[in-house]
């Protein structure tokens, strides 16, 4: 008869790791662990004891393969859910859930019932799962005309859709600016780094042109709120300028093609409406009249100290200074729109904390359920379903929340769970949320957002924005060593994602924020680069994707676990001492919207 033996502390944790890994289908990371057992087994002093502890991982392997239910069925059912979600908002019948449109009511509808069988408190309005957001939809009403007026010699009109797309701006009828050129570099003024593009520059009463984009010597996330339109926008309305001009570098349009602008051009942006009904709009003085290609921006910069091709040399060089000076044409703008009001809703239900104390702090956890709807066809296609962006987040919200409902074990603080509209539009459904949000903003300890996570292939690390500029990059680091889920640096720093998705205007309003991205791991970067180019903003973003649900369960145990640990921590997470975004939106003053 076989003795009983007790073994070691690290071989228990070695037979642990090899049923979580047989549990979820990682055969490599399984046999790993499989060989440091073996090596732990050699040490044991008789045969008996190794055939004990080889019948303990035999007992161990078939449970985690058999047994019901065990981590691997779970895995399978929480994968199931997650399709199921997606099946049916990446559905035709939703028709890619444009903002104010029926997809996107839809789409609300069905969040608000998945809450209801949850079981979670509504969070919206009068005691319902919505908040109603008043939005202005505006856009082109026509292509627009630019024309540049050289000191001599005859006008000349720039191209639409070869040298320019007209900008856009919430207001009806004819917006029209004539005046001179400044052209600033990139328009970056940041005084942390001794940078101010617009100095020696007189702007006042001027239009302003600006390089798409910052420079890349900038860290990643502050690099993408310089490189913001509304950024640049901003910053000429304090310099004086009446106008604002953006110019595409040649690796921008390396990775996006400009004349892709044409299929979308003429669709309807959005701002939402304040209480007096008048759009919100960061510079209402600085119209965007419109965004010029490398060829169009050629034609601006003809008899300027620089010509353009000198100036994006001097741009992408070592210092990224390229000269700044007023051009030597002026312009004529003749930009016209069309304008409606649009109704939208946001989704919120709550799952109430159970410390006594603690439950009146929320985390937020936010998914956007829009996407860009009909569009001008794609190979016969019109239909933008929008399968990983967002489908895939809003189905790993819903997985997260029912996660946390089965767990048996309630959160210490009260996580709301918030589909947010508008995000295509412009993060429009979570700024208003954030700046009217349904409980208040003083209680808000951290937003986690899930947005297009890349779902075809099984990824073994994330890149966590925003993590390591609060203490949420504890809870962070926490939740993915559990899961042998690794952490990466931002590898697209150009895209600027940082400021693109819904986190980010729960950053503006002071409260820490993370958004986790599928990592380049594992074959990542080549499914990642694939759907940016390919499938991204596109119909082909739809079920015919070789999605591997196992992998939207992966994700939602991640953001699990993530919140959880936010949700139970003891001190609600605090902003970085000197951190980039905490001294600019973190003071208590400007918590308030």
């Amino acid at each position: 008869m076989i003795r009983h033996v007790r073994l070691s502390r690290s071989a228990e944790r070695d037979l642990l790791r090899l049923n979580l890994f047989l549990s979820t289908k990682s055969p490599s990371a399984a046999r790993k662990a499989l060989e440091r057992v073996a090596a732990g087994l050699k040490s044991l002093e008789s045969f008996a004891e190794r055939v004990s502890a080889c019948a303990v991982a035999f007992v161990l392997m078939t449970s985690a393969v058999f047994a019901a239910p065990t981590p691997g069925a779970e895995a399978l059912r929480s994968a199931e859910h997650v399709k199921a979600h997606m099946a049916f908002l990446a559905s035709d019948l939703l028709e890619g859930r444009e903002t104010g449109a029926r997809g996107a009511d839809i789409a609300a509808e069905y969040i608000a019932s998945q809450y209801r069988q949850l079981g979670l408190t509504p969070a919206g309005e009068g005691g319902t799962y919505f908040q109603r957001v008043p939005l202005l939809a505006y856009r082109a009403s026509g292509t627009g005309a630019l024309i540049l007026h050289p000191r001599d010699g005859a006008s000349i009109p720039l191209i639409f859709g070869e040298d320019y797309l007209p900008g856009h701006n919430p207001v009806a009828g004819e917006v029209r600016v004539s005046g001179a050129l400044v052209f600033v570099g990139y328009g970056v003024v940041a005084p942390e780094r001794g940078r101010d593009d617009y100095k020696g520059l007189e702007v006042r009463g001027k239009i302003v042109v600006a390089l798409s984009g910052a420079p890349a010597g900038i860290q990643s996330e502050e690099r993408a709120y310089y490189a913001s339109g509304r950024t640049k926008r901003l910053e000429a309305a304090r310099h004086g300028a009446v106008g604002y001009l953006q110019l595409s570098l040649p690796e921008q349009e390396r990775r996006r093609p400009f004349s892709d602008g044409l299929r979308t051009w003429d669709a309807w942006a959005m701002t939402w409406r304040l209480p007096d009904s008048a759009p919100f709009d960061i510079a209402p003085g600085v119209p965007s009249l419109g965004a010029l290609s490398v060829k169009g921006a050629a034609k601006l910069f003809a008899g300027a100290p620089s010509n353009f091709d000198e100036v994006v040399a001097a741009a992408v060089g070592p210092a990224e200074a390229p000269p700044r000076f007023d051009l030597a044409v002026s312009i004529t703008a003749n930009v016209s729109g069309e304008t409606k009001a649009v109704e939208s809703r946001n989704v919120a239900g709550l799952l109430p904390g159970a410390d006594r104390l603690l439950k009146a702090e929320v985390v937020v956890l936010s998914a956007h359920l829009d996407h860009l709807g009909l569009t001008r066809p794609v190979d016969g296609d019109a239909i933008n379903n929008g399968a990983l962006d967002n489908a895939a987040g809003i189905a790993t919200t819903l997985e997260v929340a029912r996660s946390f409902v089965e767990s048996g074990k309630r959160p210490r603080r009260s996580i709301l769970f918030l589909a947010d509209t508008g995000e295509e539009k412009g993060l429009l459904g979570s700024e208003y949320f954030a700046r009217n949000p349904t409980v208040p903003l003083a209680s808000i300890v951290a937003d986690v957002d899930l947005d297009m996570p890349i779902l075809t292939y099984d990824f073994i690390d994330v890149v966590a924005f925003g993590a390591d500029r609060s203490e949420i990059g504890v809870a962070v680091r926490r939740a993915a060593g559990r899961l042998g889920i690794g952490l990466s640096a931002d590898p697209l720093p150009e895209e600027g994602l940082f400021i693109r998705s819904d986190h980010y205007r729960f950053v503006e309003v002071g409260v820490p924020a993370v958004f986790l991205m599928t990592g380049f791991a594992n074959g990542g970067e080549a499914q990642y680069r694939s759907f940016l180019a390919h499938c991204y903003h596109r119909p082909c973003d739809d079920l015919s994707q070789p999605i591997d649900y196992l992998a939207g369960a992966k994700f939602a145990r991640l953001n699990y676990q993530l919140t959880r640990e936010l949700s139970d921590m003891p001190k609600r997470p605090a902003w970085n001492p000197g951190d980039f975004f905490g001294e600019k939106y973190g003071s208590a003053a400007q918590r308030q919207p």
